[in-house]
Order: C-alpha cells, then sequence, then structure tokens
C-alpha cells in the first residue's frame, strides 16, 4: 500500500499567494475584526459554567486586542492625524484613541484575573461591548477617512509591517 506524502508548496506558489493577499492595512485590520468577534461569538455560546474555556478564549482575545491596538495608536492613527485637515477628522482619531485606553484598561484588568472570578464575565462582556462599539465607528468613519488621507502605497507599507508584527508576535495572519 502506497504511503500518502505531503507535499510542500513550491516558493513559486508561496510567492503568488503572498503576492494575492492584500497588503492594504486597512483590509488586514478588518479582517482582524472579524477573527476577533469570531472568537467573542464563541465566549457568547458558553454556558455559566465554562470558566475555563472562557478563561482560553479571554486569553486568546487579549492578546490579539493587545497587538491590533498598539499597532492602530502607534502606527495607523499617527498618520491619519498628521494628515487630518479639519475639526472632524481630528476628532475621530481622538475619539478612537479613547476608545482604545478604555480596551487597553480593560485587557489589563482581565489579564490579571483569574476566569472563575464573579467578575470575570462581566468584565469580558464590558470589553466586548467596548470593541463592537469601536470597531463599528473605525470601520464607518475612520478607515474611509484613511483611504483619503493616506496614499495606497502607505497604506500597503503599513499592511506589511503590520504582518510582519503579527509574524513575531506567533499569530496567524488570514
Amino acid at each position: 500500500m502506497p504511503v500518502a506524502t505531503r507535499s510542500r508548496p513550491s516558493s513559486k506558489t508561496s510567492r503568488e499567494s503572498r503576492s494575492r493577499r492584500s497588503t492594504d492595512v486597512l483590509a488586514l485590520l478588518k479582517n482582524d475584526h472579524r477573527e476577533v468577534n469570531e472568537m467573542f461569538e464563541k465566549v457568547e455560546d458558553l454556558g455559566e459554567r465554562a470558566s475555563a474555556q472562557r478563561g482560553k478564549l479571554g486569553e486568546q482575545i487579549c492578546k490579539a486586542l493587545e497587538l491590533h491596538s498598539t499597532f492602530e495608536q502607534s502606527v495607523l492613527y499617527p498618520q491619519i492625524r498628521e494628515r487630518a485637515e479639519d475639526h472632524e477628522e481630528r476628532e475621530q482619531i481622538l475619539e478612537a484613541l479613547e476608545e482604545h485606553g478604555v480596551v487597553d484598561r480593560l485587557v489589563g484588568e482581565l489579564k490579571g484575573m483569574d476566569a472563575k472570578d464573579e467578575r470575570y464575565e462581566a468584565k469580558l462582556t464590558v470589553l466586548i461591548e467596548a470593541v463592537r462599539h469601536h470597531v463599528k465607528e473605525e470601520e464607518r468613519e475612520l478607515f474611509p477617512t484613511a483611504k483619503e488621507l493616506l496614499e495606497k502605497d502607505e497604506l500597503d507599507e503599513m499592511g506589511e509591517r503590520f504582518i510582519e508584527e503579527k509574524r513575531r508576535a506567533g499569530m496567524p495572519i488570514a
């Protein structure tokens, strides 16, 4: 009986798939939003006694949000803020930064808690609500502003940097 072997994709195939993957940072960040929302849905589907599973998912959510938030605050937002031409664009950035501050605080608190703590589930729920609100505004308002203010090559360059940061952190890249 023949033994099945797995063939590795050729470097040409790998290059082709990399070149087909969007490097537009906004597309990559939107994909991150979808992935985190999928984790949120898994948490919301857990029963009340599933603290171990909730804790594992909470850790994954926190890790994903930390990298995502740090990147947006240190790379994307400063670029948009630098080019903001009017009060509304500057306000979008300032509000986004404040929302990130709330999320960052909640992530820090969750990381220091045991999933069996009676407040863990409530805090995770508040985090989910805060992130969903932020994502909604970011995708409807801030990302279109970024597309207007930044050049395609700048968005792609930031996307490559985001991909590299995710690789270094050992996180999946879709």
